[in-house]
């Protein structure tokens, strides 16, 4: 059992490493930490006390307080001074092989009833404890960074992982004031996972030339409700870093095309832009994007006939069965609907009528705005009328080029789908999967309450018709999303 008075070891002085011995520490515990680089353990330290410094400025903590918290912090010079602690955390470098050996080393060293976790973020589990005598005792506890504020931990176990070892650490978590959450050690866990069709359908609006990037973060912060765009949070995490993410799920999923990275990501990190770190990635930084509204359209919009149906429950997200299915908007001649997964032009041309197709939009009161696409049949005057319309409900308008799924309705399509796979093959509980989600990358609700909330039967249209549209396995509807709109068309009935 791991208790107050229990020693903790951090393995790693970087950054992660810095964190989770500060969060350690905070809660009572006395800490070492050791760092193979000399001086790294005590820089790490040095860190903690500067962040603890700003808690004390901000009035979060009192000066004594911090003083005891630092008098718990001390540095290892070796593995062996590590002995006596009955949980080891290691964040060390994203190596297979490095952490093999540290761990070996900690065997040789701790007492037989010391837990061993790791930081890791994608690497198997079962594959590190492999090399310790007692892999029963070797477990996964992946914080977020940074580690002190990011409420979210994944427990993580491996194939030999004792249950009594998951209670230790899921307990230990809580009384560290985290919101612990189970895993089975598969590639990415559930965060890494599950988040990346978030990263990946924007590379590809990118590289099929949709928007510009500022377009495509804007569209799904402000319609989509997430808390940064895809595009300028890989800058922020480091182009380096989201690539070797997505490359490590990639390949440990033996190249499943859900997760295919990007060329367009690629090439940045060829080219060093990574990001905010170097001033440069998809952005320049310190960013400064100004995004292409349309200007206000004259014209007289009471001339307008206007015939709805559902649609302000529709965009408000608060129907989702039937009616959802044919809700729509008809401003004189024009057709105004939400997208379903095919483009404006294909409508257009089976309705031969002029179509404007809507995205996702999470919240339509708090949204400033709302992104369009619109048929390459259009005349110039027919979509100036759905423009119109929206910029009189208050609304900034960005047009897009003709997208099948449009931005954010695929992305969250994707997202809930990617979910369900994750479900189905026991990853995680669903009420895990979505607080996950919530708390690991704040996403504005969980994937799967999010595809219920939408309707299954719209993702799964969504996905066919994306499917359909690109003649690739990348759009598969999961099994259990299928069974879900079985089960959605019961109750209706």
């Amino acid at each position: 059992m791991l208790t107050p008075q229990s020693i903790i070891a951090v393995i790693g002085g970087g950054t992660m490493g810095a964190g989770i011995a500060q969060v350690a520490a905070q809660a009572g515990h006395r800490v070492r930490i050791y760092d193979i680089h000399p001086g790294a353990a005590a820089r790490a330290i040095d860190a903690i006390a500067t962040a603890l410094s700003a808690r004390v400025a901000k009035g979060k903590m009192t000066a004594s307080e911090k003083h005891d918290v630092e008098s718990r912090l001390n540095t290892a010079q070796s593995i062996s001074e590590l002995a006596d602690a009955a949980l080891v955390i290691e964040a060390a470098a994203e190596q297979i092989d490095i952490k093999q050996a540290i761990f070996r080393e900690l065997a040789a060293v701790c007492s037989a009833e010391a837990i061993f976790a790791s930081n890791t973020s994608s690497i198997s589990i079962t594959a590190i404890a492999s090399g310790v005598e007692q892999p029963q005792r070797v477990a996964g506890l992946h914080f977020f960074n940074p580690a002190p504020v990011m409420k979210l931990v994944e427990v993580v176990s491996g194939l030999e992982t004792s249950p009594a070892v998951l209670e230790s650490l899921t307990g230990l978590a809580m009384r560290w004031g985290k919101q612990p959450v189970h895993c089975h050690s598969t590639p990415g866990f559930i965060v890494n996972r599950v988040a990346r069709p978030f990263y990946a359908e924007a590379w590809r609006a990118l590289e099929e030339q949709v928007a510009p990037a500022g377009v495509i973060d804007a569209a799904l912060r402000d319609c989509g409700g997430f808390p940064m765009g895809p595009l300028a949070l890989t800058d922020l995490i480091g182009q380096d870093v989201n690539f070797a993410v997505t490359c490590s799920v990639f390949n440990g999923f033996w190249q499943e095309r859900r997760f295919l990275p990007s060329l367009i990501q690629q090439e940045l990190v060829f080219g060093k832009r990574l990001g905010k770190k170097t001033g440069q990635g998809v952005y320049r930084w310190p960013l400064n994007e100004s995004l292409p509204y349309l200007p206000a359209e004259p014209g007289e919009s009471d001339a307008q006939e206007i015939q709805h149906h559902g649609f302000a429950a529709w965009l408000n997200n608060h129907d989702s069965g039937d009616s959802v299915t044919y809700s729509y908007l008809e401003l004189d001649d024009v057709l105004v609907q939400m997208t379903q997964g095919e483009t404006a032009t294909q409508l257009a041309k089976s309705l031969q009528r002029p179509v404007v197709l809507l995205d996702l939009v999470n919240d339509w009161q708090s949204s400033p705005l709302v992104v369009l696409a619109a048929a390459a049949s259009n005349t110039v005057v027919q979509t100036a009328k759905a423009i119109r319309f929206f910029q009189q409900q208050g609304k900034q308008v960005l047009m897009i080029s003709d997208y099948p799924g449009m931005l954010v309705w695929r992305t969250v399509a994707m997202l809930a789908n990617e979910a369900t796979d994750a479900a189905q093959k026991g990853v995680a509980s669903e009420e895990d999967i979505d607080t996950a989600m919530r708390l690991g990358v704040n996403y504005p609700h969980g994937p799967l309450a999010w595809g219920a909330e939408l309707g299954w039967q719209q993702v799964l249209r969504l996905l066919e018709n994306l499917q359909k549209h690109y003649g690739e396995e990348r759009y598969r509807p999961t099994s259990l999303l299928r069974q879900r709109t079985l089960l959605e068309t019961q109750h209706e009935h």
